[in-house]
């Protein structure tokens, strides 16, 4: 058994590559073979949202705060809010983020295929972000 204490695992900010606008990280758990899954709590600041990427095996969301938005590619945009889960299927291209006005925290649980976890993909432009909300 191993118990991680809240606050043991230093945050990290969402780097550039992956993110537009301020995101933070905080891990939760990690894979420790033969397990393969690992989870972070995620956090979005308004406007806040992840680029376009996939995911081998798939991905698991759990919102805990706030109001967010998620979108697969050729799908509408979704809101999101505390409570709801979402699935995305192995390989489904995807963005997910805070609304324009609030901020968002989710729990991401993905596994890793051969150590690869995820694929990154372009940016969710300002524009496709907007139109999406609108959409609403």
């Amino acid at each position: 058994m191993e118990i991680k204490r809240s606050g043991s695992q230093p945050s990290a900010r969402g780097p550039g590559e992956w993110f537009t606008g301020t995101v933070r990280i905080d891990p939760l758990f990690g894979a420790s073979a033969p397990a393969r899954a690992a989870g972070n709590a995620v956090t979005f600041e308004p406007g806040a949202r992840t680029a376009w990427h996939t995911h081998p095996l798939g991905q698991v969301l759990i919102v805990t705060t706030g109001s967010g938005l998620v979108q697969h590619d050729g799908g509408p945009v979704e809101e999101i809010r505390p409570g709801d889960v979402v699935w995305f299927e192995p390989g489904e291209k995807h963005w997910h983020g805070a609304s324009p006005t609030t901020a968002m925290t989710h729990i991401a649980i993905q596994e890793a295929l051969d150590g690869k976890a995820v694929d990154w993909m372009e940016h969710v432009s300002d524009a496709q972000y907007r139109a999406g909300h609108r959409a609403r």
